[in-house]
């Protein structure tokens, strides 16, 4: 067996007993985030609700396409902004 596997082995079993230790790892927009887990790596996002969930592969791509959105939609935004400000 080798370490690597001892090592992730090790951190499932301490996620079980302990729990897991989630860190807010990207904003996706202001109310989806995705979690990582510090000691697995077990990964979790937020649902249309607001509920955690896993973070499958179709959550990651739901994800990258509702954050290219929300880049798109703010910066057009800010333009707006802009545009407005230089008018007054």
């Amino acid at each position: 067996m080798s370490t690597k596997t001892n090592a992730s082995s090790f951190a499932r079993l301490y996620c079980s007993v302990f729990g897991h230790n989630y860190q807010l790892t990207k904003r996706v927009t202001k109310h989806v985030k995705e979690y990582t887990c510090t000691c697995c790596k077990h990964q979790l996002t937020t649902d249309v609700n607001g509920n955690l969930i896993e973070l499958t592969p179709k959550y990651q791509e739901i994800n990258s396409a509702l954050e290219r959105i929300y880049q798109n939609r703010m910066a057009r935004l800010g333009r707006k902004v802009t545009r407005m400000a230089a008018m007054y």
